[in-house]
């Protein structure tokens, strides 16, 4: 398939943290057919891979980038260390802080790939990022200006990383109001109102028991992917897209970084259904 017009459709990327990198499979399929975007839109690690995908970087660039970052698992925790902002004196505090906060910004700036630009107005295909204001409670949208600073507002979970400040509002995880923002892309938002939605949904649904009961963390994240998965439901149900895409990799947990072959294999048998339905549209 030849490269087509780029306004024909738009790309919505949703938040589910290690389970984000099946987006990656996404792209593979889309390049390999030859169809770029017109308008992407990310949540959380939706937002960190479509900002990639936005400044140019094919999905099997971003596949070998986030490879090679967790290949050695020494260096990825050295580099998590040093976006740390927390203290191990904090769990002794009256607040009970976390000795592990991350910085969002840090941290995005420590594992980013260097081809991706400092600005939104630098990408080359149009590009939203979602976070939500903790204090206005609701969903905030950037799409120009300094763009790091965006995404890891989009992608900073409450208790694991600090909040990011943008012009005097303190952000947090896009997931928390708006999991996978595929409305953006049917609304002014994206410039024009794009004839035909694709949304990749990965927050999760049903898992099977393991016998475990959860620790505290794994509870309070797992807890926020079911506040999520029932609000991104009601949204699809009030706003269906023109295609939905739910890889499957449900079975992987929220922080399963270091489990990334396993998830890009789970989630490949995706893109026949990408291709047929992408064929079926545009021929």
């Amino acid at each position: 398939m030849s490269d087509r017009n780029p306004n024909t459709f738009a790309v919505a990327l949703g938040g589910g943290g290690a389970r984000g990198f099946a987006h990656v499979v996404v792209i593979e399929a889309l390049d390999e057919l030859g169809l770029k975007p017109g308008a992407i839109a990310g949540t959380s690690m939706g937002a960190v891979i479509g900002a990639a995908w936005a400044a140019g970087l094919r999905g099997k660039d971003i596949r070998a980038h986030c490879l090679a970052l967790t290949r050695d698992r020494a260096q990825l925790m050295a580099r998590i260390l040093r976006a740390r902002v927390g203290k191990f004196t904090d769990i002794f505090s009256g607040e009970f802080g976390n000795p592990m906060l991350l910085d969002a910004e840090r941290l995005l700036d420590l594992v980013w790939p260097q081809d991706v630009p400092d600005r939104f107005e630098e990408l080359k295909i149009r590009f939203i990022a979602v976070a939500t204001d903790f204090y206005e409670r609701k969903s905030v949208t950037f799409a120009s200006g300094p763009l790091g600073p965006a995404v890891a507002a989009s992608m900073a979970i409450p208790g694991l990383t600090k909040g990011v400040t943008i012009e005097g509002r303190l952000l947090f995880d896009g997931g928390i109001t708006e999991p996978l923002p595929h409305r953006r892309l049917m609304t002014r938002d994206a410039d024009a109102i794009s004839p035909f939605v694709i949304a990749c949904d990965v927050v999760g649904g049903p898992v099977e028991k393991d016998g475990r009961a959860p620790g505290p963390f794994a509870a309070l994240l797992g807890a926020s992917q079911i506040l999520q998965g029932a609000l991104s439901q009601e949204m699809l149900d009030a706003t269906p897209p023109d295609l939905l895409l739910r890889p499957a990799v449900d079975q992987f947990r929220l922080l399963d970084f270091a489990r990334l072959n396993q998830i890009f294999a789970a989630a490949e048998p995706i893109k026949d259904e990408i291709k047929r339905a992408m064929e079926n549209r545009f021929g």
